[in-house]
């Protein structure tokens, strides 16, 4: 099955199994449906922009915010100075509001708003919240859902909080920080009590895969309200990190347990990240299934690889999915090759800043 159907079968998938598991709250599931109908549009987008040469992926990935309130041990946000970026470079709330726009437009279905800490930007997620076609998934660390930020997201279903979890509280406080867990059980049960759909992202790594892969772990999850699973494999901030990303084995062994799980619990939504890129023809990155605009404009092909040829304070979208980079990285078969651990692209910036053109 070529590349766009894949993507487009597995997100109707995505959306039916949401609407199963949202039929008990008359909100949400009513949000759902209307999303549906939307995201069948987006798809036909992207099918007709295939047919002319120019494939639109899915997904987009948006770090909306440089600043952080935490100091988690290992971030690859920290680590390659993205957390760093001086104000006066990051994009403003209207030039994201036009990009959003745009990526809606030309048939983007999940644009997802990662840091920093994207609540540190309301004013971006104001933005966000007036794009009613496009659904946005809040990768946070959940420790900042004030009154007035919890309305914004009551009212506006298509931001969908996802916190950012290590595991259990011992995991997630030990890289995280004193405290962090205890937070975001608060964060949950303020969801809960509005009927507001979330999720968490669990980071996988070689030490945790058959802790986050066991059913009562996501029992207990779904206990708490948690509607949707992320499981994204750790990607080494250093060379000196303490934590190690699955190895194959490990991968294949965590990847065959999901789809057991997944029977267990009918009403979660389980998504591995990068998922199965054998499937899919190698990593998604660079514009085949996604790519990553940095809190300062530049288009990069994912968030572990910060090298861009296209500046999108005043550059489109477009001009994004032609530059060189991602016309490079689509052709050469980089984003095929073996490699270790969740992303493809990562330790290879010098080779990406020669295709950029940027060395």
């Amino acid at each position: 099955m070529e590349l766009t159907a894949y993507l487009n079968k597995n997100i109707d998938y995505l959306f039916r199994r949401a609407l199963s598991a949202a039929m008990r709250n008359p909100r949400e599931s009513t949000f759902l449906l209307r999303q549906a109908h939307r995201q069948a549009r987006a798809a036909a987008k992207r099918r007709r922009s295939e047919q002319t040469g120019q494939a639109v992926p899915a997904f987009l990935i948006a770090s909306v915010a440089s600043a952080c309130n935490l100091r988690c041990a290992g971030c690859y946000a920290r680590a390659d100075g993205a957390c760093n970026t001086e104000e006066a470079c990051l994009l403003p709330a209207a030039r994201w509001a036009e990009l959003f726009e745009e990526a809606a437009a030309m048939g983007i279905s999940f644009i997802l708003l990662a840091g920093g800490e994207p609540l540190t930007r309301v004013d971006v997620l104001e933005a966000a919240a007036r794009v009613p076609s496009a659904v946005f998934p809040v990768l946070t660390n959940g420790t900042l859902f004030d009154a007035a930020v919890l309305r914004l997201f009551d009212r506006h279903r298509n931001l969908v909080p996802v916190c950012s979890i290590e595991g259990g509280q011992t995991e997630t406080d030990a890289r995280r920080g004193a405290g962090v867990y205890h937070l975001l059980e608060q964060t949950w049960r303020a969801f809960r009590a509005r009927g507001i759909l979330f999720g968490v992202s669990v980071t996988v790594t070689a030490e945790n895969h058959l802790r986050v892969t066991e059913a009562a772990f996501l029992g207990g999850l779904r206990a708490k309200g948690c509607g949707v699973v992320l499981f994204v494999e750790y990607v080494p901030a250093d060379a000196n990190a303490s934590l190690h990303p699955p190895d194959d084995a490990q991968r294949a062994a965590y990847s065959a347990r999901l789809l057991t799980l997944q029977t267990v619990y009918p009403d979660l939504i389980l998504i591995a990240f990068p998922g199965d890129e054998a499937k899919t023809g190698g990593c998604l990155a660079a514009g085949r299934g996604f790519f990553h605009i940095s809190a300062s404009g530049g288009a990069e092909p994912c968030p572990f690889a910060p090298v861009s040829d296209v500046d999108l304070h005043t550059g489109s979208l477009a001009d994004a999915l032609r530059s060189p980079l991602f016309c490079a990285l689509r052709e050469n078969g980089m984003l095929a090759m073996a490699h270790d651990g969740g992303c493809a692209l990562f330790g290879k910036k010098a080779e990406l800043e020669s295709l950029a053109g940027t060395e």
